[in-house]
């Protein structure tokens, strides 16, 4: 995990939940964390790691997540067990 996949992990964490984080730079981490993505329909998407699974909708027009896919993402790594 580089720096600023890091600096994502622990922007993903903070509370109150985020509304500024990109959808690029949650991708990226997910990558790193060892979880494979599956485009799906539409902007569905899948992100999953042994029997965990996070589905996302990849946000359009902006590039921005919404708070409640971050609470989604921010479970579905404590699940995979990746924390700050």
């Amino acid at each position: 995990m580089n720096t600023g996949q890091k600096k994502t992990l622990a922007l993903i964490f903070d509370k109150p939940t985020r509304a500024d984080l990109r959808y690029d730079d949650v991708t990226s981490l997910l990558i790193a964390a060892g979880a494979s993505i599956r485009e799906g329909r539409g902007s569905r998407v899948r992100f999953g790691r042994g029997a965990y699974s996070v589905h996302l909708h990849a946000p359009h027009p902006k590039k921005v997540l919404p708070k409640y896919s971050v609470e989604l993402v921010r479970d579905f790594l404590i699940q995979i067990g990746v924390k700050p």
